[in-house]
């Protein structure tokens, strides 16, 4: 049996969903696995640079001013 990814899980919740540690602390694995997999992200890989790059286009920090 392997372990919960909590590095991944925290990767996600943190950096990706930008979750508070309190609502983070409050999903169950599955909720958060439900997330990921809405974000295109499984259990079977993990987020590489080229997917980081897509998101963050996707999900900007700020808003960017019309160009």
């Amino acid at each position: 049996m392997q372990n919960f990814p909590w590095q991944d899980a925290a990767r996600i919740g943190f950096g990706l969903l930008r979750l508070s540690p309190h609502a983070f602390w409050q999903l169950t694995p599955r909720e958060l696995l439900m997330i990921a997999k809405a974000f295109g992200i499984g259990a079977e890989h993990s987020l590489d640079r080229q997917a980081f790059q897509q998101l963050a286009n996707k999900f900007p920090d700020e808003d960017k001013p019309n160009e």
